[in-house]
Parts: structure tokens; sequence; C-alpha cells
């Protein structure tokens, strides 16, 4: 998934079937049991063969579900981190990319992306969002058409875990050990794999966008790899631009247009030709006057007006904050004649709220804590069943302990970001694109906060910004995946 920033811990209960045939894989061997017990949990590698038809043409592809080891400096194992690797037979690794994913959080596991957007298999919601009649289908836009798949669970979620897991905070939790450890464990599966002269390329989602820049500078300057290009859907870039940003008046005219376009979307005549027009008037009039004193009088009615009618919310509520509405506030109020909420992750997303009285936002959020959290329950029982991956460990789609004890701060004084990172990436690689995807009406991760950042790089010539219909998981609209999955498929090399 998935901005992940308020999480709570999520297990797997149950398995779900998978529709049509695929190969099955026998009980693997056990792990030796002198390892420590989390780690003697984890079965061997397990490689099954499938095949899946995509765009007419029937593709072989072998799956192979497993872990890599984390070693220290005297050579002791500290870490076993899952993975999963989707790669085509019969092509020539030379000539045949491969893309490295994840998702964010801090604290996700792969499986929104691989079950959502890029993997093999797609979970299904019936044309809905109800997690109870989610089911797993073939996925006809499977990225597995133009490039080889390795999906990583960090440590902490998925089935990877810590050797000594008192000691996972301060050895892997953090901005720059995430990276370190990450690039690493590429390294370690390039070279295993005899992979290391194929085409390179990251595939990151929301804190997964940070965590993608970050592991590409470390594999550049620790190892020497050189990617072809970077994907992140609905990334976190730079942490300052959405911790503390409270009262901040260029955050809040940024985020101005995803709340109008979800206010578009609720009346039913969203557009993008229309969002020119209210970008232009964020950083212009509406800009320049929460910078101002605040407006009062006449002025100030008409401006908190045109504000309250741009983005859907009572003018007094828009005055009451100066109008700088908080997130929270807008996924509160934006549907309370309803007597709904709305998730911060897509404002066209709603559910009853389940405390109406209350006048802060208490409830769980309908995407992050609702239909989604079927993708942990589906992934267990694709990964056992179908993979072959059999372990009596709970599959960790969102880790609540990852996230709260997070160091963002491990790279020095100030909060982490990426885009230093990636002006770096981007002059000293030539040949690197990165794409960038938003969906409208996530108000989390607003496009135009990303917007902005690209458009002060020193060279924009190989950056796009995609936007699509929907929110921070925007792939699950038919759409908006088919769309993002063709961009995306721009930026790799034609099959030889």
């Amino acid at each position: 998934m998935i901005a992940i920033f308020r999480l709570t811990s999520c297990c797997a209960l149950g398995f779900l079937l998978l529709a049509g045939p695929v190969a099955r894989a026998e009980d693997p061997p056990a792990r030796p049991d002198h390892l420590p017990s989390l780690l003697a949990m984890l079965p061997a590698d397990s490689v099954t063969q499938h095949t899946i038809d995509v765009a007419g043409r029937k593709l072989a592809y072998a799956a192979t579900a497993g872990t890599l080891p984390l070693r220290d400096d005297k050579g002791e194992q500290t870490a076993s981190v899952y993975y999963t690797a989707y790669t085509l037979n019969g092509a020539k690794p030379a000539d045949r990319p491969i893309t490295f994913v994840f998702n964010g959080g801090p604290g996700a596991g792969s499986a929104y992306l691989q079950l959502g957007l890029a993997g093999p298999y797609r979970l299904d919601f019936g044309g809905g969002f109800d997690g109870a009649r989610a089911s797993l289908v073939e996925n006809a836009e499977t990225w597995l058409d133009f490039t080889d798949l390795v999906f990583i669970d960090p440590i902490g979620t998925g089935y990877s875990v810590a050797a000594k897991p008192d000691q996972a905070p301060k050895q892997f939790w953090g901005v720059r050990q995430d990276a370190d450890y990450l690039a690493k464990l590429v390294g370690l599966y390039l070279i295993r794999n005899g992979r290391t002269a194929s085409p390179k390329y990251l595939l990151g989602e929301s804190y997964g966008g940070l965590r993608a820049a970050k592991v590409a500078r470390a594999l550049q300057r620790d190892q020497g790899v050189v990617l072809q290009g970077i994907t992140m859907i609905s990334p976190l870039i730079e942490a300052n631009m959405l911790f503390g940003t409270e009262r901040n008046p260029l955050v809040a005219a940024l985020r101005l247009p995803s709340f109008a376009a979800a206010e578009l979307a609720r009346k039913g005549s969203f557009s993008p030709d229309k969002l020119p027009a209210i970008e232009q008037f964020a950083l212009g009039d509406y800009l320049t006057t929460l910078a101002a004193k605040p407006p009062s009088g006449a002025a100030g009615d008409a401006f908190y007006g045109k504000v309250a009618d741009l983005i859907g919310l009572p003018e007094p509520l828009v005055a009451q904050y100066r109008g700088i509405v908080p997130i929270e506030a807008m996924a509160k109020h934006f549907r309370q004649s309803d007597g709904d909420i709305v998730s911060l992750y897509d404002a066209t997303l709603a559910m009853p709220d389940p405390f109406p009285d209350s006048e802060r936002a208490r409830q769980d959020d309908p995407v992050l804590d609702g239909f989604t959290r079927s993708f942990a329950n589906a992934f267990a029982g694709y990964a056992h069943d179908q993979l072959g991956f059999k372990t009596d460990l709970d599959y960790r789609l969102l880790a609540n302990d990852v996230n709260e004890k997070w160091d963002w701060h491990s790279e020095g004084p100030a909060q982490a970001g990426g885009i230093q990172d990636l002006r770096q990436l981007l002059a000293l690689d030539p040949s690197l694109r990165l794409m960038v995807a938003h969906g409208y009406t996530d108000l989390l991760t607003a496009y135009g906060i990303d917007k902005y950042l690209l458009d002060h790089l020193p060279d924009t010539s190989r950056v796009q910004l995609k936007l699509y219909p929907g929110g921070h998981m925007l792939y699950l609209g038919a759409d908006s995946r088919k769309a993002l999955t063709r961009d995306a498929k721009a930026l790799y090399p034609a099959p030889k």
C-alpha cells in the first residue's frame, strides 16, 4: 500500500482460494534447528512454475518464495528477509529488466503492490470495496509483461524477522539503517541469481518513495549498482512536508487542489482540466492571503467563503481554521451531513461515522483500517497454498511497532528527505528516469506537494509526474491501474 503513518497491527487469519489453476509445491524442508527460534520457523525457499495469459501471450514464469540472510561483520546471521520473485522463463538475464519492489509505512509489507498492482495475481473486490468479497484473480496487467519482479518485505513486516527481535529497532528500523540493509539485499540477490548485467529498477509506494531514493543512493555509493529507472506511487519524498505542517501556508496551498478534487468528485463534476485554475489560485491569492495577516470583515467572508465552496466544507469551519483546514478535519466534516467520514487516503471513499457526536476524528480510516486489511489474509493463503511457503508465522501486513519505533533522524538532525538524493542520482546517472504517480483525491500525500518538489529539480527532462483518478492506492481502480501500468512500461526497454 499505502503511506502508513498510523498503524494497527494485522495478522493473517485464514486463506483465500485462487481463481484458475496454479502449480502447487510440496512441503519444503525446515530450516536447521540451530538457528534462532523465529528464523527456524521459516521454511526453505520454494520455487514453483506457473503460466499466465497477458495481452494475448502465454507467459511461463518461475515464482520463488524465500528469504535472504543478513549477516553482521562477524558473519553471524542477524535477520532473514522474506521476498517473492517472479522471473520469466527463457529470457536472457542481460536483456531482461528486473524491478525490486517495496511498500512503505514504515511498517507495511509488500502484499499491497504485489496483489494490488504488479504481481501475476490481483486481489479483486468485486467492483466495490468490501474485504469480505475479495478474491484472487489473474492480473492481466501484471508488470511481469515487461520486467521480472522481486517483492521485498522489510524486517518486522511480512515474514521477515530479526534473529534478536529486541535489537531490531536499533539495527533496522530507521531511515539510514533501512536503506543500507535493503541495498545489501538487492546486491545479494543480483549476485546469487546472475542478474548483475540486467537493467535494474525500483518501485516504491508511499514511504517506499523515500526508501527508493535512499536505497538507490546506497546502491550507487556502496556497490556501484546503477539504476535505469525508479517509479514512485503516492510517495513521501520529504518528511518536513508532512509532519508538523498544521499551520504551514505553503503545504496548505499544495494540498488545496486535492481537497478541491475531492469536492468535484463528490458533486460528480470532476475533470482534470479544472485543476490548473485551482492550482493557480492555491499558489496565488490563497497562499498570499494565508501568509499575510488573517483577513476580517467583508474580505474575510469573501476569502473563507471561496475556500469553503472550493473544498466542500462549511464557511464557519474554514474561518475557524483561518483557511488552513487540517486533513483530519477534512476527513471528519467533508461528508458529515451524510453521517459519514472519509479516508485520508482517498476522500472519495467513506463509511458511517461510528462517533458522530465527537468533534475529534476517533474512528478508524475507511481505507487503512477497512477493506485493505484483506490483503494480509489473501497473501497468507496465496503464499502457503500456491507458492509453497509454509510457515506458522503470521504475515504482518501492517506493523505498528515498526512504525512507532522508527528512527527518522538517523541521518542527522533534520527530518528525513529524499529530494537531495534524487538530485544527486539524476546528476550522476545520465540514463536514470523517474516517474512519480499520484491519485487526485489522496489527502495525505497530496499530489501538489510532489509537483512542487519535482518542479524545483535542476533538471526535469527525465522526470515525470503522472496523475490518475483515485487516492493513495490509485491502482484499486481498474482504469487507473491500467493507465499506470502503461505509463510505467514506457520507462522500460522494449523486449528483445
